[in-house]
């Protein structure tokens, strides 16, 4: 019988802990399972990620093209794809759908450090809800990624129209509806066009 499309998935979740895997060994299993979408929290518990249906993606690709848009304009930074594991201070290890990091962070890293999952927290990131993610666990994730510095977050919620803003030291904004939001002081000029997202 096939999936109701506005059903709730839960990501599957391996408590590994016990074995502590260290980054290497992490970004090994990563390596091994090309087709799987995985990430890390900081306790060690695995999750290995539903994958989008065909609006979602779309939905992604779009927003994620903005971005490129904008930074390639400006040059102020690198963008990254929902394939880009970060390995954050506090220790997960996470994929948002779209991230930019400053470009003078991360030139600041190795070259090895670049070619690997970054050990670095994004400055700024886009988190999309797709059909099948719980709310509660991408709020929780958006507060992770505040708790590790990135400076500006934005929660996309196209099931209830809804923009959620992360920023450091302050509380959440929930816009209802928004034509657009902007990148504020972390992305001068950058404005996000989300009239797409609630009228598709």
């Amino acid at each position: 019988m096939p999936l109701a499309e506005s059903m709730v998935l839960e990501p599957l979740l391996l408590d590994l802990s016990t074995l502590h895997l260290t980054d290497e060994q992490f970004y090994q299993v990563c390596l091994a399972n090309p087709e799987q979408r995985l990430e890390l929290t900081s306790t060690g518990v695995l999750i290995i990620m539903s994958p989008m249906g065909g609006e979602s993606g779309s939905y992604e690709l779009e927003l994620g093209t903005d971005l490129t848009i904008w930074n390639r304009r400006t040059e102020l930074g690198k963008v990254f794809s929902s394939s880009t594991v970060f390995r954050l201070p506090l220790g997960g290890q996470r994929s948002p759908d779209a991230a930019w990091v400053e470009r003078s962070r991360w030139e600041a890293l190795t070259p090895e450090q670049r070619r690997k999952f970054p050990p670095i927290a994004p400055d700024f990131l886009i988190e999309l809800r797709s059909a099948t993610d719980s709310l509660d666990k991408l709020e929780a994730k958006m507060v992770e990624y505040r708790e590790n510095g990135v400076r500006l977050g934005l929660l996309i919620n196209p099931q209830d129209q809804q923009a959620e803003i992360y920023r450091l030291g302050q509380d959440v904004e929930v816009l209802q509806s928004p034509a657009t939001v902007s990148g504020e002081e972390v992305l001068p000029g950058f404005v996000l066009d989300l009239t797409r997202i609630w009228s598709p």
